[in-house]
């Protein structure tokens, strides 16, 4: 929905407004539409249109989870938001069917949201949200947006008063600080994979270049350029600071890190142990699936077939200490290898940052909320077991978030495949029912100690007999 919004009488506030239009949202705003009896919901996006990160599209590239995470499914399958219903409505389920295919491309995901973010209701796109408040007298957020014209200009203002806010909306590429002066350059051959597809071309005709990260984008990005430079003439590196391209976890029981269970299991543990933990956890979303790790040596062995090998340096454990312009169209760039402790320097045409992204910020928009925020010693947000920012007791609403949580809720805050169950969590607390019932258990592993399972012993059976004997 791209028209004008409805004025709203202060008689009839929304339930829930939700701010930003991403999987997340969309996914909010899918379920929001099946609630029994109704729930009065808005959603605003500043762009005019859905997409999904439309720069890493590359031609084969794949969700690194099953199409049943989708918008819906986990939390209600009979939806007319699924997947398999857009095959439907597409006449494609059996050319589905007969593909046998588990993992999807994300063009395709990309395609599958659209065609939802063009038909739920309650979308509202080029608009843009300024602030949210919460207004004391009327007990009522209020919700100030510019709504804005094809072009992006502003063209009226805007105001909605709800119980409840979600707040989805979304990331934003990281770019390390020595890179970020050449990134903010004009003309500077230095992009973030976010912008990959829209500068291949430039790319290809780039003599040499550099892609840096371990991750699934640039492990892509890496072999989609590896793919289409000649052989022997690739003049390609591929560094990461991580000490080894490795794999993402992927096997059944580490996938149960991103279930309900596990992410219960987190939000438990003290504040402390969840910060020291994450930094651990990179492998379980941050690697590379094997399907690319094993096409990328693929190709690398094809092209010694006829002897001599690529001319293309994969290096892992190097950091960029500073970079820098030579002449007008490269780059030179200082490393170091953090295991050696040896430094040496780079020039190269081009540079892709496929470096990840980073929680956008948001505190200009809830400026007016922070008297009300409370906060860890961190100074980030407190976040409850359903998603709510924890919020001073005078405040009788709530504003939940998505994907903001990583440090409450683990590793699987960004997951697309917790997205319906997150969903269906914060539509069962605004509603104060459980239209959408959810299971009590979702994992095999058991991630903590429960001292409630341990049978009651007689005191004067409860010693500790030693293993081995002095």
């Amino acid at each position: 929905m791209t028209g004008s919004t409805p004025q709203q009488a202060l008689d009839r506030p929304y339930d829930l407004v939700g701010v930003g239009i991403g999987p997340f949202n969309l996914s909010l705003a899918a379920l929001a539409d099946g609630v029994p009896g109704g729930l009065a919901a808005a959603f605003y996006e500043q762009r005019s249109d859905f997409h999904w990160h439309p720069g890493l599209l590359i031609e084969g590239a794949t969700l690194q989870v099953p199409f049943l995470a989708d918008l819906v499914t986990l939390a209600d399958p009979a939806s007319p938001w699924t997947f398999l219903n857009y095959l439907k409505s597409r006449d494609r389920l059996f050319p589905f069917y007969f593909a046998e295919t588990f993992h999807i491309q994300r063009a395709e995901y990309d395609a599958y949201c659209r065609w939802a973010a063009g038909l739920v209701p309650g979308l509202h796109f080029g608009h843009q949200v300024d602030s949210v408040r919460w207004n004391p007298e009327r007990r009522l957020f209020e919700v100030d947006f510019t709504q804005l014209d094809a072009d992006g200009e502003a063209e009226a203002l805007g105001r909605s008063y709800t119980r409840n806010v979600v707040l989805g909306v979304g990331t934003e590429p990281y770019v390390p600080e020595p890179l970020r002066p050449l990134a903010d350059a004009p003309g500077v051959p230095v992009i973030h994979s976010a912008d990959y597809l829209a500068h291949r071309d430039a790319l290809l005709s780039a003599g040499h270049v550099t892609v840096i990260g371990s991750g699934q984008s640039g492990a892509e990005i890496f072999l989609d350029l590896l793919r289409a430079r000649p052989a022997g003439a690739e003049k390609l590196h591929w560094l990461a600071r991580t000490e080894a391209f490795a794999p993402m976890e992927y096997s059944k029981l580490g996938l149960e890190h991103f279930t309900p269970d596990y992410t219960r299991y987190f939000h438990a543990l003290p504040e402390q142990t969840r910060g020291e933990l994450l930094p651990r956890q990179w492998q379980l979303h941050k690697g590379i699936d094997t399907d690319t790790i094993s096409a990328i040596h693929g190709e690398l062995y094809r092209r010694t077939l006829h002897g001599g090998w690529p001319d293309a340096v994969l290096t892992p454990g190097v950091r960029v200490r500073t970079a820098g312009r030579v002449a007008t169209t490269k780059v030179e760039l200082h490393l170091e290898h953090v295991q050696q402790g040896s430094r040496s320097r780079l020039i190269t045409d081009a540079v892709v940052l496929a470096t990840g992204y980073q929680e956008r910020p948001v505190d200009r928009m809830l400026a007016g909320l922070d008297p009300y925020l409370r906060h860890d010693a961190a100074g980030r947000p407190r976040i409850d077991t359903e998603y709510r920012l924890v919020l001073d007791e005078s405040v009788t609403g709530s504003v939940y978030v998505q994907n903001a949580e990583r440090h409450t809720h683990g590793v699987g805050a960004p997951d697309l495949g917790l997205a319906a169950w997150r969903s269906a969590v914060i539509l069962n607390s605004v509603t104060g029912k459980e239209p959408y019932p959810l299971p009590r258990r979702t994992a095999f592993t058991s991630f903590g100690l429960d001292a409630r399972e341990a049978p009651s012993l007689p005191a004067q059976d409860r010693k500790l007999t030693p293993l081995v004997q002095q």
